[in-house]
């Protein structure tokens, strides 16, 4: 919510964006429309599943591990290979597995 928050912070004029009523009132509004969308979107927690499976474990796991390797190129020693490695096929299983239920649970509720 903060990126979606400041950038819109941005968009207003400086007298404006700078007032703390301005941050507190803009906040609160994204949270409940978040939290009306939630209500009127079927399957909302199902498909934030799926999203959540898919890019969080990306880009929490599987890209610094990568992004790691990478960087570091040839002078990674072989330890840090084999764990950045492992830490990416795990990050790769879990999305595997973690999509795969979500899309379960979606198709079961349809």
């Amino acid at each position: 919510m903060n990126p979606l928050a400041r950038s819109a912070e941005e968009l207003l004029p400086d007298s404006i964006s700078s007032t703390n009523w301005c941050f507190l009132l803009l906040r609160t509004v994204l949270v409940i429309s978040t939290v009306c969308a939630a209500f009127v979107i079927p399957f909302f927690g199902l498909v934030m599943a799926l999203i959540g499976s898919l890019l969080s474990v990306l880009v929490a796991v599987i890209l610094p591990a990568l992004c790691f390797l990478k960087i570091v190129g040839k002078k990674a020693t072989n330890t840090q290979v084999v764990l950045s490695v492992i830490i990416a096929v795990w990050g790769i299983t879990s999305a595997f597995f973690g999509t795969y239920s979500s899309v379960l649970k979606i198709l079961q509720s349809y």
